[in-house]
């Protein structure tokens, strides 16, 4: 059991995780510990980009960098698979990152020296840490997907730092039959969706069509960050759940709910 357990809150309940496939067995796992049925359905998938001369030129150049940001695991497994191709991360030089999971997939490919939120799990709460604070003159790498918010970026070039992106992968809807799903979904056969990305949600909305959609709307949704939660009510759905961050917050979040009930 996990140590959330809340004497099997999830058994006889079915919950959808649209987390990329790569990222979702500790959920999983969590969901099944409280007797839940996990429906794994990824809405991301995450490609690796044909041409990896960014990520081999940053990994050449790392010394010259006084801090190296990874936005997620999907950033910390594709740049770190390229880097340690290449070479062994240096031994002086602090990562940071913005989740728990991705700070541990960095300690995972030997990198100890790692700053992350404790809480938030967002660019805002590792630009509010005091290790980000006077970056004055700092040269700074960010490893990303294509694409993304600009805010982290931005805000340490306000601050006086020099900083290079390097995009390490893509992002896609999947290419999956989704039909079983939306008939679940309105049959009543699913108690639970968990949407860990607003591109993840809107990709599900969209692989469902408008009849699942419509049993979405009315279907608890479970979301680790507020911004997601803004999204899920744009898109009209009527029982939105924000929980802690991380699977761990997801996981008793879940639990809770039907504790209560």
């Amino acid at each position: 059991m996990s140590e959330f357990a809340l004497g099997g809150a999830l058994r006889g309940r079915r919950i959808v995780v649209t987390r990329p496939a790569e990222q979702n067995q500790r959920l999983v796992e969590l969901i099944r510990a409280e007797g839940g049925e996990a429906v794994v359905f990824p809405t991301i998938e995450i490609v690796g980009l044909g041409d990896s001369r960014a990520i081999e030129d940053a990994a050449d150049r790392l010394e010259t960098y006084d801090l190296a940001v990874f936005i997620s695991p999907n950033a910390v497994d594709q740049a770190m698979s390229a880097i340690r191709a290449r070479r062994e991360w240096p031994r002086p030089l602090r990562a940071a990152t913005i989740g728990r999971a991705s700070a541990d997939a960095l300690r995972r490919h030997g990198v100890s020296n790692v700053v992350a939120p404790s809480e938030r799990f967002d660019s805002e709460a590792l630009l509010e840490l005091a290790a980000l604070a006077d970056v004055a003159g700092w040269r700074i790498v960010i490893f990303r997907g294509e694409g993304g918010r600009e805010l982290l970026g931005d805000t340490l070039r306000q601050r006086g730092a020099i900083v290079d992106y390097v995009e390490c992968y893509r992002r896609q809807r999947p290419n999956v039959d989704s039909a079983p799903l939306a008939v679940a979904l309105s049959r009543g056969e699913i108690d639970a969706v968990i949407a860990t990305s607003s591109e993840g949600l809107r990709n599900f909305v969209e692989l469902i069509g408008a009849a699942g959609e419509a049993h979405l709307k009315r279907t608890p949704l479970f979301v680790p960050h507020f911004r997601i939660a803004e999204v899920a009510r744009s898109l009209g759905c009527e029982r939105v759940v924000e929980t802690l961050p991380g699977d761990e917050g997801l996981a008793a979040g879940l639990a809770r709910f039907w504790a209560k009930m």
